[in-house]
């Protein structure tokens, strides 16, 4: 059976005054993934979540959200959304329980409160803290808590484990798989590239406003650019190896033993490694770090 698409947009621009924040972007989030939105500050990520709950108005392009359009009917949207902004605001005077039970109120008092405890377990959240007492990385926690606790159809979470310590981000990222594994898609932005590459079923790349790649983010990791260290029985010259397509020679440990970049197929490295005495060959898969890096590579070149 095919997957029903939760989110949809084409063409989507928006723009800031001369500033074009997103420049035509296509987008397309499949039901009960998890999808990592991926860019760094400024690449567009948070606008694009501001236009799917219509906090914000695109000038061009269209917007599909639960197979509806969040500009005609943005309660709707948001009824069935879980959403955690960039930035959270609640009243000071609060406890963490009567925000979160003012929230839930809103909600039409839709979250099971032992829900709630189970996830203020899970994150070591105290509900006894008055908001203005906590840091900001257990607003944070706050944040989350109050995305996941009614347990939407949809969950947009905008950078989830931002300002957490390593150990709670583990934590938060376990909550987000519960929730897809409860039914739930999951899209959320980060630029921490190794927490995408942890829970994503597919990660999509911005660049400059626009998705310059979608794709499984074992695919994306797996067919681009591969390294390869190649020891040789006795001293060898393999400068050779360099003249090949997409081959390049990293670093030379010592006589006999090299570093390689591959890009593309290794089939054409294989065959002419068969011309020398090969005593070992490890070959290394890039991290989505390396994958992400290579977008934006012309960039850093320009010092953009």
């Amino acid at each position: 059976m095919p997957q029903s698409v939760v989110i949809l947009s084409k063409g989507l621009e928006k723009s800031y005054g001369s500033v074009r924040a997103l420049r035509g972007l296509d987008l397309e989030v499949k039901g009960g993934e998890i999808f990592g939105f991926l860019g760094p500050n400024g690449a567009g990520k948070t606008t694009t979540i501001r236009c799917l709950l219509d906090l914000i108005r695109p000038n061009g392009g269209t917007v599909r959200v639960l197979g509806m359009d969040p500009q005609k009917d943005p309660v709707a949207v948001r009824r069935r959304t879980g959403y955690l902004p960039g930035e959270l605001h609640f009243d000071q005077n609060m406890t963490v329980a009567d925000a979160l039970r003012f929230l839930n109120s809103l909600r039409a008092g839709k979250a099971d409160w032992k829900f709630v405890l189970h996830l203020c377990e899970h994150i070591d959240l105290d509900l006894h803290l008055a908001i203005r007492n906590l840091s900001k990385g257990n607003k944070q926690k706050v944040g989350v808590v109050q995305a996941l606790m009614h347990r939407p159809e949809l969950l947009l979470l905008d950078e989830p484990t931002f300002g957490l310590d390593p150990l709670v981000q583990r934590e938060v990222l376990q909550l987000v798989k519960e929730g897809r594994d409860g039914g739930a898609t999951v899209f959320f932005s980060s630029h921490i590239l190794s927490e995408v590459q942890e829970i994503a079923d597919r990660v999509g790349i911005i660049r400059k406003g626009a998705v310059v790649e979608t794709a499984d983010t074992g695919a994306l990791i797996g067919r681009t650019l591969h390294r390869a260290r190649v020891r040789f029985l006795r001293p060898v010259e393999a400068s050779v190896l360099e003249t090949l397509p997409g081959i390049k020679i990293l670093a030379r440990e010592d006589d006999r033993t090299i570093n390689l970049q591959i890009e593309g197929e290794m089939d054409r490295l294989i065959k002419a490694l068969a011309a020398f005495p090969v005593q070992e060959f490890e070959t290394e898969r890039p991290s989505l770090e390396e994958v992400f890096l290579s977008y934006y590579e012309a960039d850093r070149t320009v010092g953009n």
